[in-house]
């Protein structure tokens, strides 16, 4: 089954390919023998393929959006209860994946003695997880990129409290679009100028809602003819260029291309047909699992090979591929039994709604 949008499946494989490159890299111990083999290559993943992450924020504007309000004005009459279906959607998986990393992490605490390791969890800690709260509240993550889907989270309400504002303030259709896209603007403007400055606002949506604006503006920039698409985007290049020379940031560099990207393949039609590739689009459905489970499994690795095997650099080389392709292969397992089962519930339980509405 080839995905609607094959580019952004593509976007989103690349994507999570090296996040979990980047952990391998970032977290020891077998990163730290390999690290002579390949030390620009393991210094790279370690430290700059991390901007990977802005591509799910565009990705994130982009997609939420399309769905909320593709033509400016909010769909939905009930916007708590999309706010909810998002929660359940993120949070259903999330919380299975928890399950496992706690599980794995105190095999680990029992096999090495590393700082990739997180401590023994508190009850308080685990109740900030499943509430999305875990940075605000000061907790360490449970696992490494638990803080994004809270973050996630934080940007789709962002969104939509924004949206269900301009509803409020327009008296027509062209009206609540034009409100909701200058306060859409003004927000991302705060971000990128003030919010994204200050390293101590990275608990909060607001400090990444100029990359996921982009998203937004890209998918409004990219309805219709390309010379609308030329008068939204020109605007919004020249404001973020301005932003990286005030204070060059490769993140929101990174966030800028991948907006520009999307608007152009969408304006082309590239976004719905190309690349066609059942790999990809199939890597590109199961990201987000991977995102989730990666991590407790390449800590696992990294525990067996610290507590069995030797400390030379050409076996945990060995090692890192095998964390690396474990993790692909949980990530199918949990996408099956874990991610579409729960969709595949959710719909039942939404079927009879449906169908007592068009009775």
């Amino acid at each position: 089954m080839l995905s609607r949008f094959p580019f952004i499946d593509a976007l989103k494989a690349l994507a999570a390919q090296l996040i979990v490159l980047h952990h391998l890299a970032f977290y020891g111990p077998m990163s730290d023998h390999a690290h002579a083999l390949a030390p620009d290559l393991i210094s790279w993943f370690s430290q700059d393929a991390r901007y990977a992450v802005q591509v799910f924020l565009v990705l994130g504007g982009f997609l939420a959006v399309h769905s909320l309000a593709p033509a400016g004005c909010l769909r939905a009459t009930e916007p708590l209860d999309l706010l909810w279906k998002r929660y359940r959607k993120l949070v259903g998986p999330y919380l299975v994946a928890l399950l496992v990393a706690l599980l794995i992490a105190a095999i680990g605490r029992a096999l090495m003695v590393h700082d990739s390791l997180p401590g023994r969890p508190s009850l308080s800690q685990v109740l900030a997880h499943v509430f999305l709260l875990q940075s605000i509240l000061g907790h360490e993550g449970l696992s490494a990129g638990v803080w994004y889907i809270a973050i996630d989270f934080q940007l789709f309400a962002l969104l939509l409290g924004l949206l269900w504002l301009a509803r409020q303030a327009a008296g027509s259709a062209a009206g609540e679009a034009a409100i909701a896209a200058g306060l859409v603007a003004t927000l991302a403007m705060a971000s990128l100028y003030h919010f994204n400055l200050d390293a101590d606002w990275d608990s909060w949506g607001v400090y990444f809602f100029g990359s996921y604006a982009l998203g937004v503006v890209s998918y409004w920039a990219s309805n219709g003819q390309p010379q609308r698409a030329a008068r939204w985007l020109l605007p919004v290049l020249a404001a973020v260029v301005l932003t990286l020379l005030l204070e060059y940031r490769p993140r929101i560099a990174v966030a800028l291309v991948v907006a520009l990207a999307l608007a152009l393949a969408r304006c082309s039609g590239v976004l719905e047909r190309w690349p066609k590739a059942r790999l990809i689009g199939y890597l590109g459905r199961t990201s987000y699992s991977l995102f989730l489970v990666h991590f407790p499994v390449c800590l696992l690795v990294n525990a067996l090979f610290s507590r069995f095997a030797q400390d030379g650099p050409w076996l945990n080389l060995a090692g890192l591929i095998v964390a690396w392709l474990a993790s692909m292969v949980a990530a199918a397992l949990f996408y099956r039994f874990v991610e579409a089962a729960m969709q595949g519930a959710r719909r039942r339980s939404t079927a009879p709604a449906v169908v007592r509405q068009s009775s």
